[in-house]
Formats: structure tokens, C-alpha cells, sequence
């Protein structure tokens, strides 16, 4: 399936008036970046790059896609002819995915022609704005948690697609599974899940439930115990699977309470090694306030797939150098109030001292193929996703995602303390620009 339609209508319109004005062709560099994290958020945590790549490999106007854009006179007949032909050959660096990032950090770099970097403008951004805010809310969430694992279950409050992707980015930033299938198929990712209320009130009782959900699954599944009554469902759970009841699940009330009661009543019952998890609209904030009760995993759905609070990270896809007629480079920016940019192509480092991030510095070259004095004390931060129009294979596919996992955990490991307060505040460490 082709992902060229996934795009707004002014990306072919301004590749059809630039090649009419003779521009088309002029090298360009655009970068991807936020102009601040969402209020109040420490950090941010990159996450998309790898379906980014897999959908640019996927960037083809076919036959179908064409005879409609030419039916709907979006551009003319000769641009038509270009879109046809057109394969990205260009190059494209990036911030690794599971890497942190901050106001102004270049995550994505796009060096090609106009005309074939401007077109991948929606399709960017579309892909890292949703993946970056789910992922960098289920970071919160891993760091309230504390050890304990984390489900994702939050595919019935996204779209059908965007649930995929919320699946992939919370497991990019550290949960241990997830209730999708088809993010498990598709991206390696482990999938968990047994029953709902509604197989309880199929059954004419609470112990047929049980009965037949042990049978079905054995006595380590997951039971939930909270259709009816707490403290009489757990009686039965373990009498029904024995003391070797894998888990029981609580999705409503006071879940600290609760908590504390039902491990009291394991206990006393003989099922010590039985596990607690629980549900129920849970966030980074109810997460931490669990953090004393006797929960031993969780369950986020809905807080998850729209970024607590942040459905987007808010970053934008700019032109921040072009070559001129003369062939020199040329530094460009937009210069608005609000929307201040700043020109020229960074090259971002992480500066570190005891291995501790101090701050983002991003080194500005208004000639980015001049030697610069990027190589600064610390981290570099861009790598080479695409070169000549080739994805780097190592970012793509559930080993992509894997790899986008562990290094989100390194990563995260280098920041100051503060960063991992829930208490709004500024970016943890500062960006600087030299």
C-alpha cells in the first residue's frame, strides 16, 4: 500500500510551482523539531523513526493515486509525469529512535532536492508528533512504575492504525507488552490479555467464569475479580485455579485500598506467589501514588494512547538552508514572532560530565558540507537513517523496534535526576546554540 497520499494537498502544490519557477531542483536541507516540550514536561522521547523509514520505502505515486490527483486538478500534467517517477534519493539523519530530546533538537534531518524533501513533510511529522507523544507519556509512566511492568491496552481509544502505533511507541519507551495483536505480528512486540467483564456476565456465575477460564487458559492466568464482589471473587479465584492462580486483576474503586486488602487475603489464603495487577483510567500520577500498595504489574489504556494530556509533540518540519543560483549555501529562516526558527544546519551533541547530561548543544553551520567544530565533549546525536534513498536496515522491523527500545533505557539512564519528577518544570538540562 502506498503511503504518497498520506500527505496534504500543498506539498504537490508548492513541487508543482517550484518546478515551474525553476526551483525544484535546488539543494535544500530541512530539519524536524520541537520549539518547546508540552507544558511542563521534563523531556521527550523520540519514537516513529523506524515506521518513518519503512513508510518512505513505501512512497510511490501509482497509477490509482495519479489518475486521482490528475482528476481533482491538483497539479499539472508535466509535474504529474515527476510524481510518477519519483523515488527519494536523497539522505536523511536522525536522532536514534528511543533517544531524549529537547526544544530545538534536530531529531530528523532531510538533505535532498526541493521538490523530493518537501513532499515528505506531512508524512514526517504525522508519524513523529503522535509516536513522540505516546512514547514520551509512557516514559513517565515506566519511571512512576518503578520496576513494576507495564501494559499497554489502550487500542479500543485510538484509531485502528494509531493503536498500532501507540502499541509499538509505549514499548519503544520501556512497557513490557501489549493488548494489540496486530503491533505483536507486526512489530515483535509481546501481547497479553484474558478476559473482560463481559465473559463474567456470560456465564450464569461468577465461579462458571472462572471454571471455564481455567480450563481454557490453566491455573496462571489472570482472573478478574471485580465484577461483582472483591473479597468474595478472590475467595473462589483461588479456590477455583488452586493457590497457584497466576494473577488477579482489580479495574475499579480505590485501587490502593484494594490492592492492600486483596494481598492480605492472597496471603491468608495460601496464594503468596499470586500476582496483582491492576487497571482502571490509570496515568503517570496514579501510577506513582501506587507505588507503596502491593501492585505487582499495570494496566494503561486510554491515558497512554493520547500522551497524557500531550496527543502531539508539537514539532514542525522546516527549510533551514537551500543552495542559491551561484551554488553557496544559504542559511534560511522564518523570523515571526512566535514562531521563531533558527537557520542552518545543526549538529547536535549531548554534553556530559560524571555521564550525566548538562546540556543540548547544537552546532550551527551555515555551510553544512564546511569542517565544523561539532566534535564537541560529549555524545553526538545524528546518525545516517537513509543514505543515497536506502533506509539503514538496522531501524527497521521488530529488530528495529527492539534495538529503538534498549537505547531508549541508555539514553534515559544519562539525565539529571529532575528529569524524572512528574511536578511541572522546565527541560532538564538547557539547549544551547554555537
Amino acid at each position: 500500500m502506498t503511503s504518497a497520499l498520506l500527505t496534504d494537498r500543498y506539498e504537490l502544490t508548492m513541487v508543482d510551482a517550484a518546478r515551474k519557477s525553476g526551483t525544484a531542483d535546488r539543494r535544500s536541507i530541512f530539519e524536524v523539531f520541537a520549539r518547546h516540550l508540552p507544558n511542563g514536561r521534563r523531556y521527550g522521547i523520540v519514537a516513529g523513526t523506524g515506521r518513518l523509514l519503512e513508510q518512505l520505502s513505501e512512497f510511490r505515486f501509482g497509477d490509482a493515486e495519479l489518475a486521482w490527483l490528475r482528476e481533482n486538478e491538483v497539479v499539472d500534467a508535466a509535474t504529474l509525469d515527476w510524481l510518477a517517477d519519483y523515488r527519494f534519493k536523497g539522505n536523511v539523519w536522525g536522532y536514534r529512535e528511543g533517544e531524549v530530546y529537547f526544544p530545538g533538537s534536530p531529531i530528523l534531518v532531510v538533505e535532498g532536492t526541493f521538490a523530493e524533501a518537501v513532499v515528505l513533510e506531512t508524512l514526517s511529522l504525522s508519524i513523529l508528533n503522535y509516536d513522540s507523544a505516546v512514547a514520551s507519556a509512557a516514559s513517565r509512566m515506566v519511571t512512576a512504575a518503578d520496576g513494576r511492568p507495564l501494559a499497554e491496552m489502550g487500542s479500543r481509544r485510538a484509531t485502528e492504525r494509531g493503536a498500532v502505533a501507540a502499541a509499538r511507541a509505549a514499548f519503544v519507551a520501556g512497557f513490557s507488552s501489549t493488548s494489540n495483536l496486530e503491533a505483536g505480528r507486526t512489530w515483535g512486540i509481546p501481547t497479553m490479555g484474558t478476559a473482560a467483564h463481559s465473559f463474567t456476565l456470560l456465564h450464569d456465575s461468577e465461579e462458571d467464569a472462572f471454571r471455564a477460564q481455567v480450563a481454557a487458559l490453566g491455573p496462571g492466568t489472570t482472573l478478574l475479580v471485580d465484577t461483582y464482589d472483591v473479597t468474595a471473587a478472590v475467595d473462589l479465584a483461588v479456590r477455583v485455579a488452586g493457590p497457584s492462580l497466576g494473577a488477579v486483576r482489580i479495574d475499579s474503586g480505590d485501587l490502593p485500598g484494594q490492592a492492600s486488602a486483596v494481598r492480605k487475603q492472597l496471603d491468608a489464603l495460601g496464594a503468596k506467589s499470586t500476582k496483582i495487577t491492576v487497571t482502571s483510567d490509570l496515568d503517570e500520577y496514579a501510577i506513582a501514588a501506587l507505588q507503596v500498595a502491593p501492585v505487582d504489574s499495570y494496566g494503561v489504556g486510554t491515558s497512554v494512547v493520547t500522551g497524557s494530556g500531550a496527543p502531539t509533540a508539537g514539532m514542525v518540519y522546516k527549510l533551514v538552508a537551500r543552495v542559491g543560483d551561484d551554488g553557496d549555501w544559504v542559511s534560511v529562516a522564518k523570523k515571526s514572532a512566535a514562531k521563531l526558527s533558527v537557520g542552518g544546519r545543526k549538529f547536535p551533541v549531548r554534553s556530559l560530565r560524571g555521564g550525566v547530561a548538562t546540556s543540548e548543544v547544537l552546532h550551527v553551520e551555515d555551510d553544512p558540507d564546511a569542517p565544523s567544530a561539532r566534535a564537541d565533549a560529549g555524545r553526538p546525536l545524528l546518525v545516517p537513517l537513509v543514505t543515497d534513498g536506502i533506509a539503514d536496515p538496522r531501524y527497521l522491523g521488530a529488530a528495529g523496534t527492539a534495538l529503538a527500545r534498549e537505547h531508549r533505557a541508555v539514553a534515559v539512564a544519562e539525565l539529571p535526576v529532575d528529569a524524572f519528577r512528574l511536578a511541572r518544570g522546565e527541560p532538564v538540562i538547557p539547549t544551547v546554540y554555537e
